[in-house]
């Protein structure tokens, strides 16, 4: 069996109100690993992540640590420390001071303790800041003396609850690619809690995703991205044209009346599916190279690119292109095999 660091076994939680939170969750987790727990809003991954850290109690299952199990086991002595989304410093202590809470609770030696506090730091680029009020920091400095102070006490696992929430956009981008250098360097195991998907994508090596309290996906980034498993991954992860079609034989499926080869395989003959297309992979013609036609009827500048409306018979696609193509314009779209995506329908193939 695979040394995994963390262990969760068929994990169930129901609150006092009888509401299921989480329901049989199964999840494996490496040594050195960024893993993303992924969903939307009451999806259940921050009760998880308490869970994880000692601060809740399961209603059935089990964790496992190093393969030895958590259960009862109080959040102090796991080797395991948690960043908030509210950082939770301590205003009255400066910079030094609130990295150092946990090592001067353990009652370390003063002179080793600012050695690690020194190495912390510089670690997080905040060398020159030991005076410092913490009150008197930006957000984004906040957010590193609490990751500092998370870090200086050696844990094996960090959990992170959604610690870039507060930030605004241009410092969150630079801290998520900050946090992923810290995780390979330390090479120690980050669990991320967060709702955003780009944030997931940018940082984890294995994102799992959560709807309802159950598991709906678990893989790489680029396998949740370009292969999701059914429409609400599909739908959560970026923009997708999700379409009903029907697989004819394996390799090519059926939709508007049109036969697309594809490079999905085992479904069967004649099955209805969902066919997922990124508004990125279609191949957008001034005239009728394309097998779908179509009018463009919307288009929206969003920056790296433009985001067109086509209607095309009954239907209206989302496509992406860096090239502007006018509302009004005829045009006609084509897709590669790679770009066809095949899923089950709904309900037929539940994780």
């Amino acid at each position: 069996m695979e040394d995994f660091i963390i262990r969760v076994e068929n994990l169930s939680k129901t609150f006092e109100d009888g509401i299921p939170v989480l329901s049989d969750v199964n999840i494996n987790i490496r040594k050195n690993e960024f893993v993303t727990l992924l969903g939307p809003s009451g999806c259940g991954k921050t009760t998880l992540l308490r869970i994880l850290g000692g601060f809740e109690e399961q209603t059935a299952g089990d964790v496992y640590f190093e393969n030895i199990l958590v259960k009862g086991i109080p959040p102090y002595k796991r080797k395991l420390n948690t960043v908030f989304q509210k950082y939770a410093l301590f205003p009255h202590m400066n910079v030094s001071e609130n990295i150092a809470f946990g090592l001067n609770i353990k009652k370390i030696d003063k002179a080793i303790i600012q050695q690690k506090v020194t190495e912390m730091l510089q670690l997080v680029n905040l060398q020159g800041f030991e005076a410092r009020k913490v009150n008197s920091l930006s957000g984004g400095q906040q957010q590193r003396v609490a990751i500092a102070r998370a870090l200086v006490n050696e844990p094996e696992v960090l959990l992170l609850d959604e610690p870039l929430g507060a930030l605004d956009l241009k410092l969150r981008k630079g801290m998520q690619i900050e946090l992923k250098k810290i995780q390979k360097k330390l090479g120690i195991t980050f669990i991320l809690v967060t709702h955003d998907q780009e944030e997931a994508l940018t940082m984890s090596d294995t994102v799992i995703v959560f709807k309802g309290g159950k598991i709906q996906q678990i893989g790489s980034p680029a396998d949740i991205y370009n292969e999701p498993e059914n429409a609400f991954v599909a739908d959560f992860i970026g923009e997708s044209n999700i379409l009903e079609g029907v697989m004819i034989r394996d390799y090519l499926v059926k939709f508007d009346d049109i036969e697309f080869e594809c490079v999905d395989a085992g479904f069967g003959n004649n099955v209805a599916v969902d066919v997922v297309i990124r508004p990125e992979d279609f191949r957008i013609f001034v005239d009728d190279t394309g097998r779908l036609a179509g009018n463009v009827v919307g288009v929206t500048f969003r920056g790296v690119h433009y985001e067109m409306e086509i209607e095309s018979g009954d239907r209206v696609f989302v496509a992406h292109s860096t090239k502007m193509f006018p509302v009004g314009a005829s045009v006609s779209l084509d897709l590669e095999p790679e770009d066809i995506h095949i899923m089950c329908k709904e309900g037929q193939n539940e994780y």
